[in-house]
């Protein structure tokens, strides 16, 4: 399928460093939060860490959106081991530091997390509406607009053009997500994805959440947004 003149394929890093120029979902959601926080972090006073669940997440988005191949193109698998303790050296080390540039990517998982994701990828693609919603689509699609008069952009985590655009969560309870949606705003981070697809587009497309637990059992459920609900966020 070819992708469309207006969703921008770049990577990761290209797109968070036009954030200073451009207002997304996450700055909005420190706005809401306290406009104080918001200001310090655009003017670089704070500044975003990046932690092992962040890490963990981005991997589940490229096995789970974009496929096998480019999960195993961009992460090494495993570790390097010590060989006096048999234990995995850290990843602070600089041997495991060594080991990833042998092997040519630059993120790696360990070998219990390659099982994780393999679980959490299996529990998705035999979710009965799941695998549609993110096949013959476009993962990771870039929008930039003008909206309400101001430079915004988005990341889509997958848009499908006959069902709309989904978003990708991980949890680590399946039973008490609707809560944690509410929360962490899921819903006005959709809206606003919805809002700037539509000024650029004027496609009004449905919106789902795609939700899999990192643990055992491996649940996956999936929410089609009401577009009221996503008024009421807007």
């Amino acid at each position: 399928m070819q992708r469309p003149d207006w969703l921008i394929e770049e990577s990761a890093e290209v797109y968070h460093a036009k954030s200073r120029e451009h207002l997304s979902s996450h700055q909005l959601g420190d706005f809401r939060k306290c406009p104080y926080l918001y200001w310090k972090k655009h003017s670089g006073l704070i500044v975003d860490k990046d932690s092992p669940a962040y890490a963990f997440g981005r991997a589940a988005h490229t096995l789970i959106l974009e496929g096998r191949e480019t999960f195993e193109n961009e992460y090494a698998v495993g570790g390097p081991t010590n060989p006096k303790t048999g234990n995995p050296f850290g990843s602070s080390t600089k041997a495991y530091a060594q080991w990833l540039a042998e092997s040519g990517k630059e993120s790696a998982v360990t070998n219990d997390e390659a099982i994780t994701l393999e679980m959490m990828e299996r529990a998705v693609l035999v979710h009965p509406e799941a695998p549609a919603l993110i096949t013959d689509g476009f993962a990771e699609g870039v929008i930039r607009t003008e909206y309400c008069g101001v430079p915004c952009q988005i990341r889509m985590d997958y848009y499908q053009p006959v069902l709309g655009l989904v978003d990708l969560k991980t949890c680590d309870d399946l039973t008490w997500f609707e809560s944690d949606a509410r929360r962490f705003g899921y819903l006005h981070q959709v809206a606003f994805y919805r809002s700037v697809l539509r000024q650029a587009t004027a496609i009004d497309a449905a919106a789902h959440i795609i939700a899999v637990e990192k643990k055992e059992p491996f649940r996956c459920g999936v929410w089609r947004i009401a577009p009221e609900a996503l008024d009421f966020a807007q």
